[in-house]
C-alpha cells in the first residue's frame, strides 16, 4: 500500500490517518509550511515544525497546534513521523513517514541554495533518504537557474541606492511571508531607512521572535518627505497601484519573484525592475534534491509536471504526479497564491 495518496481533501497517509497540507477541512492536519495555500483554516488539530509555530498563529489565529523539533520522531498508530528542515521559509518542513519498511517524504516548498548561497531566514534544506519522494516542481523548467543569492542583493542595493541618491523611494514588492523577510534580511540597511507594509510587520515579529536577525523597520508615517525620498519600501503586490503608495510621490517600484525570470512576466507586472529572487529550488536545484534523496519513485506536485516526470523516466526513475491545489510564489495581484505563469512561457531572461 502506497504511505501516501491523493484524496479530495489533500494528500491522505492511510495508515496513520492523517493529512498533509490538505485544503479541506479535516480532523488532523501535518503542515509543511505557513504559506496560505498549503496552511489553511478549519482543521481541528494540527502538526508542524515548532519554528512555525509564530507565523501559524499569526496567520491562522487560535488553533490546536502541536509542535516538534525538527528530527523528533513521533509514532503515530505505528507510523514514524518526523520533520525535517526544508530551507524555503521560516519553519518549513519536509514530512517524513514510515511505516511497513517503506519511507516516503513529503517535501512541501523547498529551496535548495548553491555553495555559500542559503536562505538566511531559515534552516537549510536537509535531504532525507527514502523509497519515495514527493517534491514540488514550481520551477521545473531548465530555464530556471538562479543567479548567487549575493549577486541578487547587489543589483537590489545599487537601485536603491541609485534612487536614494536622487531623492526618489525604492518600492519592492514581495510576498509578505517569506520573501519579505528574506529581502530584510539580504539588503543593506546602511542605504537608508526601510519602510513595511502593515501586512509584513507581524511577520516580522515573528521571525525576530523565532531568533532570525532582520534590520529596524518603520511605518511610513513615521517619515518625513525627505526620508521617504531615501526609504526602501517592502510591501505585498498588492499594493500596486493602489492609494497606499501615493504617499510616497515619485518612487521607483520594483517586484522580487523567481517568476522574473521571463521577460514576458516583467512586462505583465509593469514595475521599473524585476529582480529574479525565488524560495523555491530552480532546475539544477530541483535536480541536485531528488538525486540526495535516493528515491526509487517520485511524485512530482504543483508545477510543470509532465516535464519533470519525463525527465525523471529517463534517468530510470519511477515517476507520476498528484494534482493538488498548492499554487505559492505564483505571479498573482494579491499577496496570496493567485494565477499561475502560462504554462507555455518559455521567454527566457537574456
Amino acid at each position: 500500500m502506497d504511505l501516501i495518496v491523493q484524496r479530495p481533501e489533500g494528500l491522505y497517509c492511510p495508515a496513520g490517518n492523517f493529512y498533509i497540507d490538505p485544503w479541506r477541512p479535516v480532523a488532523r492536519a501535518v503542515i509543511t509550511h505557513a504559506h496560505s495555500d498549503h496552511a489553511r483554516q478549519g482543521h481541528q488539530h494540527y502538526l508542524a515544525a515548532h519554528p512555525s509555530e509564530g507565523v501559524l498563529r499569526s496567520r491562522l489565529g487560535d488553533i490546536t497546534l502541536q509542535t516538534l523539533a525538527y528530527g523528533e520522531i513521533i509514532n503515530h498508530h505505528g507510523v514514524r513521523l518526523s520533520l525535517h528542515p526544508a530551507g524555503h521559509v521560516l519553519g518549513s518542513a519536509q514530512v517524513r513517514v514510515e511505516h511497513g519498511g517503506q519511507v516516503w517524504v513529503a517535501s512541501g516548498d523547498y529551496f535548495v541554495s548553491g555553495e555559500d548561497d542559503s536562505n538566511n531566514t531559515c534552516e537549510p534544506f536537509d535531504p532525507i533518504r527514502c523509497h519515495c519522494f514527493i517534491t514540488e516542481s514550481t520551477f521545473g523548467l531548465p530555464i530556471y537557474r538562479w543567479a548567487p543569492q549575493r549577486a541578487v542583493f547587489d543589483d537590489i542595493n545599487q537601485w536603491w541606492r541609485r534612487n536614494a541618491q536622487a531623492g526618489r523611494a525604492s518600492l519592492l514588492m514581495g510576498y509578505s511571508f517569506g520573501k519579505a523577510q528574506r529581502i530584510l534580511a539580504g539588503v543593506d540597511a546602511s542605504i537608508g531607512p526601510i519602510v513595511v507594509h502593515g501586512a509584513v510587520e507581524p511577520l516580522n515579529h515573528a521571525y525576530r521572535a523565532a531568533g532570525v536577525a532582520l534590520p529596524a523597520t518603520l511605518h511610513a508615517t513615521e517619515l518625513d518627505k525627505a526620508a521617504i525620498g531615501r526609504a526602501l519600501i517592502v510591501a505585498p503586490p498588492s499594493v500596486q497601484g493602489s492609494a497606499w503608495t501615493k504617499r510616497f510621490g515619485d518612487y521607483s517600484d520594483a517586484f522580487a519573484s523567481g517568476w522574473m525570470q521571463l521577460r514576458g512576466a516583467r512586462r505583465r507586472r509593469a514595475v521599473d525592475r524585476g529582480f529574479v529572487l525565488s524560495d523555491h529550488a530552480d532546475w539544477p536545484g530541483l535536480q541536485r534534491a531528488i538525486a540526495a534523496t535516493g528515491a526509487e519513485r517520485v511524485i512530482v506536485t504543483h508545477g510543470y509536471e509532465a516535464i519533470m516526470v519525463r525527465w525523471l523516466e529517463e534517468q530510470g526513475l519511477q515517476a507520476g504526479a498528484f494534482q493538488t491545489e498548492y499554487d505559492d510564489e505564483r505571479l498573482a495581484t494579491a499577496d496570496a497564491p493567485g494565477d499561475p505563469a502560462p504554462a507555455a512561457e518559455t521567454e527566457s531572461a537574456a
